[in-house]
């Protein structure tokens, strides 16, 4: 059977493929592309070989492409960084694609687009999982900024490695080989060897390549937001021949990414995790020609009457004709004085992988009725001694799907606390415990990890009033938005806001920020492509109204 992380090309695709690049003949064994470019292309092996190879871990060998194969993962549809060296044998043949044109034969060419695709997703996580080496984040268990590093790789779909300096003899090495301190941590050690101390989240995503710069454009769409809805719109917009930015503050997936496992998403039945269905979703926009830039943190939004320009982090000015507010909406802190002193050690807003090794064999809690806390206790509970589900009220079914709850009280680790509130946590750098009161009665557990899904605050503080929202926040749509909160144009003198239109024409709000919205991602998704097929009629509008 062939292995689909390598299948061999047909001469047919090949000649496809050289309409899109050039041939390039190596009399001598040639290094084609380096750990660490933010630029690389793409190679057909025509004739010899290519062996790729992980330098940074002791030359050791990843694969040898023959004949009619090629090298490349999903890093070459963005702008992540090489994380191999890769190497043209001694009197080979290679076609070589440049990334540009790379992008548009996936587009242009379904056929062998979906080879290469399943090609890249394949090799993608095998990487992940099974090879030990890429970036190196050097730190401790009880520093909230290695997580934050560690939760921003892991989310994103970067290849590294965690060295504890608390259980790793390698960790203490490289520390005084480079002569640091643990007053130092944390540190990143690129896979090319350059030394990052203490670096922040947008010097990290510089350096793995996944933060872009643009120009003065005007786009089409401007999407602020990537979870599930913003990803729908991103793909829809993009393959419809648009032209799309699309940012988002942390990761794609927003919520969604944060849950271990969706299993009533249409599709997926034995489910899906939220972290592969947005990374999924983030490859398949970029395939259409999306470009996708993290982190980028919405601080203001500007309308001139024609178009908007989006002030973000970093500097950054994004100028579109329409924007879609996909920015969801955060879980809600504990009301506990000390709460920001354990984020990170030992308090979470998400529980996936990362998580688990930190839970085995411990006991855990979990606070929320909500789906995402019923998916969560259940896969926390797969590795640790006990688990705890903390709801205010009296009923585990009020706001979780019954499959949920059916299989947590069938779980025997699984302890339901009914009618409780957590109201101390205790612990010096880590959380070590918690006293949890159940209808006034106080009970003191010693839960050392604690993931939290309580509420929901959306995340739409950046459009400082633009547009017309409730007392919370949450962005006003459609027929929600009241005639006199409406901006004075001729589009709406004309007609009404569109179902996914806000107070300003041209300006949406889809998925969690919406209010109204229905929180389940089929939702969401469904939002996201809806929302094009309006622009659409917008950008057609725009061109008869004098705006």
């Amino acid at each position: 059977m062939t292995d689909p992380r390598f299948p061999v090309l047909t001469q047919k695709q090949i000649n496809i493929l050289k309409t899109y690049g050039t041939v390039d003949y190596f009399d001598e064994q040639t290094l084609i592309f380096k750990i660490g470019d933010l630029s690389y292309d793409f190679f057909v092996i025509l004739k010899g070989e290519v062996i790729v190879v992980d330098e940074s871990n002791k030359r050791n060998l990843i694969v040898t492409h023959g004949i009619n194969e090629f090298t490349g993962d999903n890093s070459m549809l963005s702008s992540k960084t090489a994380q191999f060296n890769a190497y043209a044998s001694k009197d080979s043949t290679l076609l070589r694609i440049k990334p540009d044109s790379l992008k548009e034969l996936i587009s242009k060419q379904s056929d062998i687009g979906d080879v290469l695709l399943t090609a890249f997703i394949h090799r993608q996580e095998t990487m992940l999982k099974e090879f030990d080496g890429g970036i190196k984040i050097i730190g401790t268990e009880k520093s909230k900024e290695s997580y934050d590093l560690r939760d921003f790789l892991d989310k994103n779909h970067i290849w590294y490695t965690y060295l504890n300096t608390e259980q790793s003899p390698e960790a203490i090495q490289l520390l005084e080989n480079f002569n640091l301190s643990i007053n130092d941590l944390p540190i990143v050690l690129g896979a090319s060897g350059e030394l990052l101390k203490q670096p922040s989240i947008e010097e990290l995503a510089k350096h793995t390549g996944v933060l872009l710069d643009f120009g003065d454009e005007l786009y089409d769409v401007l999407v602020v937001g990537a979870g599930p809805s913003g990803l729908a719109a991103s793909v829809y917009a993009a393959s419809e021949g648009l032209s799309v930015v699309t940012i988002d503050s942390k990761a794609p997936g927003g919520q969604a990414g944060k849950s271990s496992k969706i299993e009533n998403y249409l599709g997926f039945p034995t489910g899906i995790s939220g972290s592969d269905l947005a990374n999924k979703a983030f490859i398949q926009a970029q395939k259409f020609g999306c470009y996708i830039s993290i982190p980028h943190k919405a601080k203001k939004v500007i309308y001139n009457g024609k178009y908007f320009t989006l002030l973000a982090s970093n500097d950054m000015k994004i100028k579109a004709k329409t924007v879609i507010a996909a920015t969801g909406a955060n879980y809600k802190h504990l009301p506990i004085s000390n709460i920001k002193k354990f984020e990170g050690c030992g308090i979470f807003y998400s529980a996936t992988g990362m998580n688990a090794a930190a839970c085995n064999n411990e006991i855990v809690g979990v606070v929320g009725g909500g789906n995402s806390a019923g998916q969560a206790v259940l896969f926390i509970a797969e590795f640790a001694k006990e688990a705890h589900i903390i709801i205010r009220g009296n009923d585990l079914g009020a706001k979780m799907s019954d499959y949920l709850v059916q299989r947590i009280k069938a779980t025997p680790n699984i302890k339901i606390h009914k009618g409780s509130n957590v109201v101390k946590l205790n612990g010096d750098n880590h959380l070590e415990s918690l006293v949890l009161d159940t209808k006034n009665k106080l009970e003191t557990i010693p839960i050392s990890n604690l993931f939290t899904f309580i509420g929901a605050k959306p995340c739409s503080e950046w459009l400082n009033g633009i547009v017309s929202t409730d007392e919370k926040g949450f962005i006003y749509t459609g027929p929600d938005v009241k005639i006199d909160e409406t901006m004075d144009s001729s589009i709406y003198k004309y007609r009404k806001p569109q179902s996914l239109e806000t107070s300003i024409p041209g300006f949406f709000a889809v998925g969690d920020v919406r209010k109204g919205s229905v929180k389940r991602v089929a939702s969401a998704v469904g939002e996201g492509s809806m929302a094009i097929s309006q622009i659409h009629q917008y950008l057609t509008e725009i061109n008869q109204f004098d705006l």
